[in-house]
C-alpha cells in the first residue's frame, strides 16, 4: 500500500513539473524528495532519479606525460568512465552514478630493466575497477556521498597493455619492468564523503571543505581538503559555471596496495607508505548547459617512506570532459 501511494505521488509530481512553470516545479520536487537527505540510497529514490534526472557523462584523465614530459614514474596515469544522473529539487540534488577506472603505478624510471631495479622504489601496479555512488549536494555546499568500488589489483588490471600501448602512440618509452609487478588480488573498497556548508567570501569567491575515508583491502584511508574558488560559481556541480579553483590536501594512510601488494595476498617488500601525504592542485573549470571541461596540475608528496619528496614527490596533470543529455 505504501509503495503504491509513493509511486502514485510520484507520477503525480512529474505531471505538474511538465505544467508548471521551474520555480513552481522546484518546489514540488523538493516536496516529493524530502527522503533525499537521508543517508542511505532507496530504491524508490533510484527509480525517480533515473525517470526525472539529467543524465551526465564524463571522461577524466590524470597522466604526467601531459605535463609534456616523456618519462614515467610512481603514480602514472589514471583513466576513468563517469555515468550519473542528477535531479534538481529546490534547494537540493540528488545524484546516483557509476563508473570505471584503471590507475597505473610504475617505478620511478620505466625505462630500468627489471633486474636494475632498486628495491627502494615504487612497484609495478595496475587497479582496475567498477564503481556505484549516490551523492546529496545542498545549495549552501554541505552534502555527503557514499560508494563502493570492486575491481582487481595486479596483472588482470590490464596496466602493462595499456602503458605499452599508448607509448607505442605517443612514440615514448616503453615500459621495461611489468613482469615484475604486484601479484593478483580482488579488492573491494567503500568510501565515504561529507562536506559542511561552504564559507561565502563575496559573491564570487568561497572557500569549501571536505573529508573523506576509503575502507577496503586495496585502500583505507582518510582525507581532509580545502578548496578555495574564484569566478562565477555554481551552487552544485552540474550547474553552469566558470571559475579558477585552488585545493590543498592532506591524507593519512592506513594500508595501500599498491605500494604493500593485496591485504590477503603477503609480499616481502622493501618500501613502506608514508602514513600523512599532501597534495596541491591549481586548475579551472567551465561547465555551460550542455559542455564541460576540468584542467588542472597537482604536485602530490612522496608516498613511499624510505624516499623523500626531493626524489618521490609526483607531478602529473588532469584532464575532464563533460557532457550533459
Amino acid at each position: 500500500m505504501r509503495l503504491h501511494i509513493y509511486v502514485t505521488a510520484a507520477a503525480t509530481a512529474f505531471t505538474f513539473v511538465c505544467a508548471s512553470s521551474t520555480i513552481q516545479a522546484q518546489e514540488k520536487l523538493s516536496t516529493e524528495l524530502k527522503s533525499t537527505t537521508a543517508i542511505f540510497p532507496s530504491l524508490s529514490e533510484l527509480e525517480q532519479v533515473n525517470a526525472q534526472g539529467r543524465a551526465h557523462l564524463t571522461i577524466d584523465v590524470e597522466n604526467d606525460s601531459l605535463l609534456l614530459k616523456r618519462d614515467d614514474g610512481f603514480y602514472t596515469s589514471g583513466n576513468h568512465f563517469m555515468v550519473e544522473k542528477t535531479l534538481r529539487a529546490a534547494d537540493y540534488a540528488v545524484t546516483y552514478g557509476w563508473h570505471v577506472g584503471q590507475d597505473l603505478y610504475t617505478a620511478s624510471d620505466i625505462k630500468i630493466k627489471p633486474h636494475q631495479l632498486n628495491p627502494i622504489d615504487h612497484p609495478y601496479a595496475g587497479w582496475l575497477y567498477a564503481g556505484v555512488y549516490r551523492e546529496v549536494q545542498q545549495n549552501d555546499g554541505s552534502g555527503f556521498r557514499l560508494g563502493l568500488d570492486i575491481g582487481c589489483l595486479g596483472p588482470c588490471a590490464g596496466g602493462e597493455w595499456t602503458q605499452t600501448h599508448l607509448h607505442q602512440l605517443l612514440n615514448q618509452p616503453l615500459p621495461q619492468a611489468w613482469s615484475t609487478q604486484l601479484k593478483q588480488e580482488w579488492g573491494a573498497v567503500a568510501n565515504a564523503e561529507i562536506a559542511p556548508a561552504r564559507w561565502q567570501l563575496n559573491s564570487d569567491t568561497d572557500i569549501g571543505a571536505r573529508f573523506k575515508l576509503r575502507l577496503g583491502n586495496i585502500f583505507t584511508d582518510a582525507k581532509a581538503e580545502l578548496v578555495w574558488r574564484y569566478g562565477r560559481l555554481n551552487v552544485v556541480r552540474d550547474e553552469p559555471a566558470s571559475f579558477v579553483f585552488a585545493r590543498v590536501e592532506a591524507r593519512a594512510i592506513a594500508y595501500n596496495a599498491t605500494l604493500q601488494g593485496g591485504y590477503f595476498n603477503e609480499q616481502m617488500l622493501a618500501v613502506h607508505p608514508k602514513r600523512v601525504v599532501p597534495e596541491v592542485e591549481f586548475g579551472y573549470q567551465y561547465r555551460g548547459d550542455v559542455w564541460g571541461f576540468y584542467a588542472s596540475v597537482l604536485r602530490r608528496g612522496t608516498e613511499i617512506k624510505e624516499l623523500s619528496n626531493a626524489k618521490a614527490a609526483q607531478n602529473f596533470a588532469k584532464l575532464q570532459l563533460i557532457y550533459a543529455m
